[in-house]
């Protein structure tokens, strides 16, 4: 793996609850915006034109993140599908782990609009960012 891939997401005061706690619903656009620089990154495209839908999403929530607190996520691809990729996350404060999360996404055909395989290009960018066997992976 290259070197690990984060993103720090700044704590706004509208994604906090009426304890000061980050809203279990924020961790997922945490997520979202390091997912997305990580995408626009590695496949050198403009945010605006990622071709992918999430298929699923799961979070675990391992500790609040509140006001003041500084959040990094930490993200990489696990799994390269046929037309799916598998993405884990840790959002972490002062190198604690917060919450841990894993994505499926669908590549999705920007013509078709429909699930279509991930194209050569995409699965050889994550690929040699991630370190993984040119072998194909399910």
């Amino acid at each position: 793996m290259s070197a690990e891939f984060t993103v720090e997401v700044p704590v706004r005061y509208r994604d906090l609850d009426p304890l000061n706690h980050v809203n279990h619903a924020v961790y997922a656009s945490y997520l979202e915006a390091a997912r997305t620089e990580y995408l626009a990154a590695v496949l050198d495209m403009d945010e605006a034109d990622l071709p992918f839908v999430i298929a699923n999403l799961e979070i675990d929530y391992e500790r609040p993140i509140v006001k003041g607190d500084e959040p990094t996520v930490a993200l990489r691809v696990t799994d390269l599908g046929e037309s799916s990729c598998t993405m884990t996350y840790e959002i972490r404060v002062d190198g604690t782990v917060a919450a841990t999360a894993e994505t499926t996404m669908v590549y999705v055909d920007p013509e078709s609009k429909r699930p279509s395989p991930l194209p050569n290009e995409v699965r050889e960018s994550v690929r040699e960012y991630e370190g993984f066997e040119s072998a194909a992976r399910s």
